[in-house]
């Protein structure tokens, strides 16, 4: 059985994008696409019969009733967003309070990094989506919201940005004051393309971003998830065995991924390239980011359930349990 698979190119996913390793009794088919395109072809036209998925959008198309699909406790993506905020730093933004009244971008208000730091700025720093005005890059034909019904939440000032500029050029000219994320890495749905860091007013709002993710871990005990893995619905229902069987996939292809980064520094530390402790740092999240599953998952997941309920984007709050493969639950 031939299997459609998309996934972005990660260390981890590597082992099955280059057909190193498939599901027991199916054969993968791979495709390497930019997540931001890979969701929206997935969310509008179902392109694949699995592949990543944003976290956030899946939860809440799933809440309004699409249930095309089913998830899997694998986890190619995940990492502490809020310390990827960027600030103009003639704003007299000195700390996340200084966000209120500021006009901040953001590629896309539903997307899994987008709910996490405006969760984390909500319960960790004060400060309320209400309190910022926003500017959203992605129109409704190239975004993932254009597929799910979004609609700003009530009380929210959300902006959309003319497709003949967006956030990188907003920032840049002065037009914004911030932004949650930034991405400039071509594919058919972003438009930014400038390197702003470059620019001498542009800077992290979290100067020591190691830090704050440490702080962060410590009080919360939470590494947080932005994308997920999905199968067809129909192909599960027809299949259910595959569900299991392409968890395990995923699973071998990390612990070859872990090998392969072995070997690769073992060779450069007998060329002397890099010396023994050098760049390779033991951070407290380190163990939580290597396991799939449920159960090691799931406080992490009810979190951003909540967060999307909170917020205003789904109209009743997500069960997981719901979304999640039944054969998978207790992994």
């Amino acid at each position: 059985m031939d299997i459609s698979i998309a996934l972005s190119d990660n260390h981890y996913t590597r082992p099955i994008t280059q057909g190193r390793v498939h599901p027991q009794g199916a054969r993968f088919l791979p495709t390497s696409v930019h997540p931001s395109e890979m969701f929206w072809r997935q969310l509008k036209y179902a392109d694949f019969d699995v592949s990543e998925m944003s976290l956030s959008s899946l939860f809440i198309a799933s809440s309004k009733g699409d249930r095309r699909w089913v998830a899997l406790p694998i986890y190619t993506s995940r990492t502490f967003f809020h310390t990827w905020i960027l600030i103009r730093n003639d704003r007299g933004i000195h700390g996340p309070s200084d966000l209120k009244g500021k006009r901040v971008g953001v590629p896309e208000y539903q997307q899994t990094a987008a709910l996490w730091s405006r969760g984390i700025l909500q319960h960790e720093f004060g400060v309320l989506a209400k309190d910022i005005t926003w500017f959203m890059e992605r129109g409704p034909e190239k975004s993932h919201g254009g597929s799910t019904g979004f609609k700003p939440p009530e009380g929210v000032v959300l902006n959309r940005i003319d497709s003949k500029t967006n956030i990188g050029e907003m920032l840049v000219s002065g037009e914004l004051d911030a932004t949650l994320l930034y991405l400039n890495t071509k594919n058919l749905v972003d438009r930014s393309q400038i390197d702003v860091l470059g620019h001498p007013n542009i800077e992290p709002l979290f100067k020591d971003p190691f830090s704050e993710t440490t702080r962060f871990y410590r009080k919360t005990g939470l590494f947080p998830i932005n994308h997920t893995v999905v199968m067809r619905r129909e192909l599960y229902e027809r299949h259910p065995w595959l569900a299991l069987n392409i968890y395990h996939a995923f699973v071998e292809a990390k612990r070859q991924a872990d090998e392969d980064a072995k070997e690769a520094i073992q060779s450069m530390m007998e060329t002397g390239a890099i010396q023994l402790g050098q760049g390779v740092e033991s951070h407290l999240w380190q163990d939580q980011a290597k396991k799939y599953g449920m159960k090691e998952s799931k406080a992490v997941l009810q979190t951003i359930a909540r967060y999307i309920h909170e917020q205003g984007l789904s109209p009743e709050p997500i069960a997981i349990e719901d979304i999640f493969a039944p054969s998978t639950l207790e992994l």
